[in-house]
Parts: structure tokens; C-alpha cells; sequence
């Protein structure tokens, strides 16, 4: 089964986003993300009509951050994008009329709630301007290291 990716795209965009204070068109995102531009701006409608980017359309149009990254978390991106339940391990018979099948069902429900129930929660404690600062401090050391690299030589 495939799994789905909008989640981890889209974040990738916002970043890219916040990091490049300009706009993006599609087709940017689309070579970005190795997708065609029109996947593109369907998945950005749903940020769009969440608030959390605008587009503008013509010469030096794009699409931009229209949100506080302090503000939006992780499950905010997901519902946005209309992500896809988290687990899609499944019951073989909803309506069971075998004993069994009633015991297993229930027991996998169950579970498969809490689990869902847990990562939705800690998706929703975590915001994007997390992601953020954890990205600007990866590069300064990437950056960091070439300049030391190169005074090396």
C-alpha cells in the first residue's frame, strides 16, 4: 500500500515558505516536490482555505504564508490537506456474525483508537515555527562546517 505523503510535502513547502520570503508559483512547488503543478494547487487549496496561504495570480504572483508559524501546528496541516486516517489497518467484517470476529474486531478498535488518539495529540503539540527553528539550526551548522571546510584548503 502506498502511503500517503501530502502531510510531509506540504510541510516542506510552508518551510520553504517561511525560509524564502517570496512567493512560489506551482509549478516552483511542482518541480520541488516532483509532482505535476495541478496536484499541486489542489493540495494548496485546502492550506488556502484554511487560512494558512494566499495565492495572487499574474506577472510576480505565487503563493505565500498568510499565518504566524507559532500559531499553526502540525495537525492544523493535516486536517488542512485532508489527510487520511492515520492507520488503515482494518476489521475483515464490520458486522460480524461470528463470535470471534466480534472479539477481534473490538479488541483492534480499540487499540486502533488510542494510537490514533495519541498521535493526533502530539501532532497537535507541535508548531510549525518548531520545525522551523529546527531547520535554521541544522543549516548555521551545515554552513558552519563548509566555512570550515573551506578555510581549511
Amino acid at each position: 500500500m502506498r502511503s500517503d505523503s501530502r502531510l510531509s510535502r506540504m510541510l516542506h513547502v510552508l518551510l520553504h515558505m517561511a525560509k524564502h520570503d517570496q512567493p512560489f508559483t506551482s509549478e516552483q512547488i511542482a518541480t520541488m516536490l516532483n509532482t505535476n503543478p495541478v496536484v499541486v494547487r489542489r493540495t494548496m487549496a485546502g492550506l488556502r482555505k484554511a487560512g494558512y496561504v494566499r495565492s495572487e495570480k499574474g506577472h510576480g504572483g505565487g503563493w505565500t504564508l498568510s499565518c504566524d508559524l507559532k500559531e499553526v501546528t502540525l495537525l492544523d496541516i493535516h486536517k488542512a490537506v485532508g489527510g487520511p486516517r492515520i492507520f488503515f489497518i482494518g476489521h475483515e467484517n464490520e458486522n460480524p456474525s461470528c463470535d470471534v470476529a466480534k472479539v477481534v474486531n473490538a479488541a483492534l478498535g480499540d487499540v486502533l483508537k488510542e494510537a490514533e488518539a495519541l498521535v493526533m495529540q502530539r501532532l497537535e503539540a507541535i508548531p510549525l515555527a518548531e520545525l522551523l527553528a529546527e531547520f535554521e539550526q541544522l543549516y548555521k551548522a551545515e554552513m558552519a562546517e563548509l566555512d570550515r571546510k573551506m578555510a581549511e584548503q
